[in-house]
């Protein structure tokens, strides 16, 4: 058995053995397409977006691989409370299938709970469902209670962040150490970053973690756009993830990702935005975002090629 705090704050008191384990179940249906809904269930950037539980609630990550043996670590702060550590290690990840992680939450150096998680995604015609299955085992206390209060919460934010995600795949021939130099390299981003017909004109530049690109796009009729990239995380060859704000230190528009897989002999890149309001999503889609986006991959994988 283990034991519960007393009354006192000092003493304890036993409780049930059967307290300790339980099996939760959680389901949803989004209406979004299943890709996208893999990529926000998995992407660091889209999860740091929907993790929160509750709006008094800040999630840091410390450390994010979202790779089979990969480990996550975050942060949950609430004010005036101590930080509660969730590590997650990923034990099995089919794309768009099923994911399965472990998951250890501990407080002032003392674990909570450990956990295994298991999503399950199935696709429909017009909607994509989630299953998510807890097996929990509390171990200082009793977390049942807080398991499901927050994986609900968490499942209705990603619900709503999957509805305001745009996700662009594209499978370039040319190998990925290639496609990550013409992208995180300070002379060639400018050169082809922007759809057909659109230039770069750079301000500052420092493509690393903790970097930014302020820069204006200007669009085949001289239309100027402001732009600033905040580089929040930069794992070579993998992974970058940044935010988007509407001209230099303007308010954010997007939480963004790019990520780089080997596939085919080629190089699979996957770039997802979540924007900050489904009115900016709607409002994206309707000048033609995916598109656009789309052109902006054509010129990398010709840029790459030349390389």
């Amino acid at each position: 058995m283990t034991m519960k705090p007393g009354q006192d704050g000092g003493r304890t008191e036993p409780h049930q053995a059967q307290d300790r384990f339980a099996t939760l179940s959680f389901e949803r249906e989004v209406a979004v397409p299943l890709p996208v809904l893999w990529q926000v269930w998995l992407s660091p950037a889209a999860r740091a977006v929907w993790a929160s539980p509750a709006p008094s609630v800040t999630v840091e990550f410390l450390e994010a691989d979202s790779r089979p043996g990969g480990r996550e670590v975050s942060l949950c702060k609430v004010a005036g409370q101590p930080d509660i550590q969730c590590e997650c290690g990923w034990l099995e990840l089919q794309p768009a299938r099923r994911s399965v992680n472990y998951e250890v939450v501990s407080s002032g150096g003392v674990t909570q709970s450990a956990a295994l998680v298991t999503a399950d995604f199935l696709a429909g015609e017009e909607r994509s469902r989630l299953t998510v299955t807890v097996q929990l085992s509390s171990l200082a206390e009793d977390m049942r209670d807080g398991y499901q209060a927050g994986f609900s919460a968490g499942l209705n934010n990603l619900a709503n962040v999957a509805a305001r995600t745009m996700v662009l795949e594209r499978t370039m021939k040319v190998p990925r150490n290639i496609v990550w130099k013409a992208w995180m390299n300070e002379e060639t981003l400018p050169q082809w970053w922007g759809p057909d017909g659109f230039s770069c004109r750079t301000k500052r530049i420092d493509l690393r973690t903790g970097g930014e690109w302020i820069f204006d796009m200007i669009g085949p009729d001289g239309t100027i756009f402001p732009n600033h990239h905040r580089y929040i995380e930069v794992r070579p060859e993998e992974r970058i993830g940044y935010t988007l704000l509407w001209g230099e230190n303007g308010p954010k528009h997007a939480d963004a990702w790019a990520s780089f897989e080997d596939q085919d002999g080629g190089t699979k890149v996957v770039l997802g935005m979540v924007f900050s309001t489904e009115a900016e999503f709607q409002q994206a889609k309707g000048f033609g975002a995916v598109e656009l986006g789309q052109q902006t991959l054509g010129k990398l994988e010709r840029f790459a090629r030349a390389l």
